[in-house]
């Protein structure tokens, strides 16, 4: 016996008839038949029956006590719940072509004329649930096709692996119509589960209990009892679980269901699954990618900050949260003939060829600076470098020295953001306009200042405060306005100021570099 068959011989059919004599016939000949009987004597009776009975077929007389059997079939058909349940008429009366039409068009799928043989009866209400039982087949796999359709983009759309697992389950959820169990591993090794128990019921995420279970490469799918899968199901019904692994040095992915929520076919099912997976490899080859591409940017940057008497300084440095590239963002802090060399800077791009450019160049500019020359001239040495040997490539810097003991400061830039010296808790941006590195133009001599004690230099990249969709003036305001109270751990205050100003995603590198004098 197919499916189909199965799902014919166990359906409730709905009896409406006021008369009893009829009605007894027509529910004997049924059951005989193998079908679970209901009835009913009336319209009304009909109608409020469906209201919290499930019945898959309605053998309707025409003409009913209260109503006609016409009325009661388009009330019925006009229900989007119950648009796809079969009507079959019965009349003794009603037998002229017109009305046979009009109960066709009133929403019948069937008109039998009495007297009716059973075995008409029996072979016109198989044929109607066949009819509808694949219908119904084929618009639930069409939900759960376009729903599948939703998920892979919500999946492949998500920004983390929490994310991605909370937007499979609901999906998972709202496309089998029950709670589902979503279990996927980070870069980081931690497995995590997303769960709802029941349809309605909130995601709930948490790290997952179990041993990791041995999947080969591909898709398994199998059943297994409820335990260890928290789906509000009774332990005497089965759970199906498919787990996806796409290559033999990542971890499988596991989603399962109530089995009794899956249709004979399991073809939504396994593409699910495999949407998902294919999501989460996506999602953990970027956070690799990531990972090695920000190691990499750290490599490039001074390893710790020097200690020096009178000066207290800090460094934060973020990179962009949506790239897998490497920056080209960055700071330099050394003491050399008895001077803090402090340089902030941006190589225009992101890539790798960027963070090259930023090494060469900052490796220049501490080459340039232990040969003794001023900002001013290390700037020169440094744009001549970039133009002889790097031509095409453009890059700001904000470079100076700074004697301890005295505060005095030495700065030039090239074309970067004016440093900020908060004193006193007033604010002042330190001017130099000079062009960018890489643009043969004359340079503007050093500019030359004196730190006092318990003042606070503020250096900066472009990604701290610029926005597309902001004045660029509201935005140093800003900074200003953040900066102006300095706390007394210099290191919290720099991280203050990231905190404050950086938007939730970083779409730029980010540098900050401050630096206070006692």
């Amino acid at each position: 016996m197919t499916g189909a068959d199965r799902a014919v011989s166990a359906a409730t059919i709905l009896v409406v008839d006021d008369s009893a004599a009829k009605r007894y016939l027509l529910v004997s000949w049924l059951s005989r038949a193998g079908f679970t009987v209901i009835q009913a004597d009336s319209g009304t009776a009909a109608l409020e029956l469906m209201e919290h009975e499930d019945v898959d077929l309605i053998v309707l007389d025409v003409r009913l006590g209260d109503m006609s059997g016409f009325e009661v079939s388009e009330r019925i058909k006009s229900d989007p719940r119950h648009a796809s349940c079969p009507v079959i008429h019965v009349s003794a009366h009603a037998v002229d072509v017109a009305e046979r039409i009009q109960g066709l068009l009133r929403g019948a799928d069937a008109y039998l004329v009495e007297p009716i043989e059973p075995d008409e009866l029996i072979a016109t209400t198989r044929a109607a649930l066949r009819y509808y039982d694949a219908r119904r087949r084929a618009e639930l796999l069409a939900r759960r096709l376009a729903g599948l359709a939703d998920t892979t983009r919500a999946v492949n759309s998500a920004a983390t692996l929490v994310e991605l697992i909370t937007a499979a389950v609901t999906g998972a959820v709202q496309i089998f119509d029950s709670g589902a169990v979503v279990v996927a591993q980070d870069a980081d090794g931690e497995r995590w589960q997303a769960t709802v128990e029941a349809p309605g019921v909130p995601v709930t995420v948490r790290r997952w209990p179990a041993d990791a279970l041995a999947v080969p490469v591909g898709i398994v799918v199998h059943t297994e009892p409820p335990a260890g899968w928290p789906l509000g199901i009774l332990a005497e019904e089965q759970v199906t679980v498919a787990s996806a692994r796409l290559r033999a040095d990542r971890p499988a992915i596991h989603l399962a269901v109530p089995s009794a929520t899956l249709a004979a076919e399991s073809v939504v099912f396994n593409q699910l699954v495999q949407a998902v997976a294919a999501a989460v490899e996506a999602r953990r080859s970027f956070d690799d990618e990531h990972r090695i591409a920000v190691t990499l940017q750290r490599s490039l940057l001074p390893r710790r900050l020097p200690r020096i008497a009178g000066l207290d300084l800090a460094v934060r440095y973020e990179p962009a949260s949506r790239q897998t590239e490497v920056g080209g963002d960055f700071y330099e802090l050394a003491m050399i003939d008895g001077r803090l060399l402090a340089a902030i800077g941006d190589v225009a791009g992101h890539s790798l060829h960027a963070a090259t450019v930023m090494a060469e160049l900052r490796h220049a500019i501490r080459a340039y600076a232990v040969e003794g020359h001023p900002p001013g001239a290390i700037l020169e040495r440094v744009d001549k470098l970039l133009r002889t040997l790097l031509p095409g490539e453009f890059a700001t810097v904000c470079l100076l020295t700074l004697e301890p003991a005295t505060g005095r400061v030495r700065l030039a830039s090239a074309g970067h953001l004016p440093a900020l010296l908060v004193t006193d808790g007033s604010t002042a941006f330190v001017e130099h306009h000079a062009p960018l590195l890489g643009v043969h133009a004359t340079r503007p001599a050093d500019h030359h200042f004196v730190l006092p004690p318990g003042a606070t230099l503020v250096l900066y990249t472009d990604g701290l405060i610029e926005r597309r969709d902001v004045d660029i003036d509201r935005r140093m305001d800003a900074l200003a306005a953040s900066a102006a109270t300095v706390d007394d751990d210099i290191d919290r205050y720099c991280g203050r100021l990231l905190a404050e100003l950086a938007p939730a995603k970083i779409d730029d590198d980010i540098a900050v570099l401050t630096l206070r004098r006692r």
